[in-house]
């Protein structure tokens, strides 16, 4: 066999495909602790590496791929308006880099979604998540219990004797919360699915569970709330006859829209209960304040940067005006109507929206549980969107491309081309 051949084979590979998986998930849930350990320049070449192979490991496997479903034309879309915004970007520099950022992260998201099911996927990031929520609680109590001192290069104050809040190997409390409300997600339908023994799937829930709820985060208790009720909702759907299944999904429809008139309506009342007022009062001060710049530049916006660049305008002069710091707008979609203006936020919602909607609807006629995985993870990125801006960078970013990617395969406009294109009749994948 020639070196050509013998390198087409390992990419092609199962084995590739396993270790791709976990090096990429390690990578980019790891993101944060790769960074404070080594440094931006590390994290960027192993990114740059991982996109580089995913491109090869998509080009061997070409014969098995669509191209028409290679990406959601959402997500296309939104990235070619993030390149093109350098043309009225105020720095392009920065714009180029934000969006290289953003098209790495999709890139391996796209390779992962082409070459594992979506149980290969979840019990992948099962197990990337365990190890990495398991190095947080011991880097906790190393630093909490048994050194009593805060590791400063991690972001690790050493607050676990004092009940939280505790950030681990993540950063900041709210990005703790965040991956601890996904590895829940996750745990439990491992556990579900009957793919993870209980002896690892119930310690692991209880892990998460713990490090959440220490991580003292306001939005886990909203987090916590709306995906045990969209858990609900779900396993109502999918216990209804399929005759009565449409009407069953207006109705939860109803009481949705009902649910988010009367939390807007007992907002203030709501804030207070959950002793956010000052975090809230802070966020709602940069709404408005970006509200402000966005009637400057409706349309285009600013320019896509991603985490605010320092030095850069419009972001220095919000923080000077609100004599703070923010990196974002503690909130995707106002980032997004910021930085890429009205078309940028159509096309942000669009392509989660869409998402969410085939999702749902596969994961409501699906016998196997493991579908419920991809509505539920877009249900939390869609509600952590409202209180920060993880869904645009990073991990939050690498979620929201996999789950509509996934969405994508099995319920889409392309399926009906493809299979008139082969003389096939249109149906799920059958992955699992």
């Amino acid at each position: 066999m020639s070196p050509q051949a013998t390198l087409g084979w390992l990419l092609g590979s199962v084995e590739m495909a396993r270790a791709y998986t976990l090096t990429a998930l390690g990578a980019t849930f790891g993101s944060f602790a790769i960074e404070r350990m080594t440094s931006s320049v590390t994290f960027a070449t192993i990114m740059l590496v991982l996109g580089v192979l995913g491109v090869a490991i998509l080009v061997v496997r070409r014969e098995e791929l669509s191209v028409l479903r290679i990406a959601p034309t959402s997500l296309i879309m939104f990235l070619a308006l993030a390149l093109i915004s350098v043309f009225w970007t105020t720095d392009r520099s920065g714009t180029i880099a934000g969006w290289m950022w953003l098209l790495g992260f999709a890139l391996v998201a796209i390779t992962i979604g082409h070459i594992r099911d979506t149980l290969q996927t979840v019990r992948a990031i099962g197990d990337t998540l365990r190890v990495l929520l398991g190095l947080s609680l011991g880097v906790e109590i190393l630093s909490g219990i048994l050194l009593d001192v805060p590791i400063a290069f991690l972001g690790v104050e050493g607050n676990l004797a004092l009940g939280g809040p505790i950030q681990g190997l993540f950063g900041t409390r709210n990005m703790l919360g965040f991956i601890a409300v996904i590895a829940l997600i996750t745990f439990t339908i491992e556990w579900r699915s009957q793919s993870l023994a209980a002896a690892i799937a119930v310690p692991s829930i209880a892990v998460a569970a713990f490090l959440a709820l220490l991580s003292a985060s306001p939005t886990v208790l909203v987090l916590a709330v709306v995906v045990g009720a969209a858990t609900g909702a779900l396993t109502v759907v999918r216990h209804t006859p399929a005759r009565h299944r449409a009407l069953v999904q207006w109705v939860l429809g109803g009481l949705v829209t009902l649910a988010l008139g009367l939390a807007f309506g007992f907002r203030h009342r709501i804030i207070a209960w959950m002793g956010a007022g000052s975090d809230f009062s802070t966020r709602a001060d940069l709404w408005n304040t970006i509200l402000d710049f966005v009637a400057i530049k409706p349309f285009q916006g600013w320019g896509w940067f991603g985490q605010w660049g320092r030095g850069e305008f419009p972001f220095t002069y919000i923080n000077y005006l609100l004599s703070d710091r923010h990196e974002t707008a503690l909130n995707a979609f106002f980032d997004v109507l910021l930085q890429l203006g009205i078309a940028g936020f159509l096309l942000f919602a669009l392509l989660g929206g869409v998402a969410l909607v085939r999702s749902w609807l596969v994961a409501s006629v699906r016998r196997s549980v493991v579908f419920a995985w991809t509505p539920l993870i877009l249900v939390t990125l869609a509600v952590d969107s409202m209180f920060e801006s993880f869904t645009l960078t990073g991990p939050g970013w690498f979620m929201l491309v996999l789950c509509a990617l996934r969405a994508g395969q099995s319920r889409s406009w392309r399926e009906s081309i493809d299979a008139a294109n082969t003389g096939a009749i249109p149906t799920l994948r059958p992955q699992e």
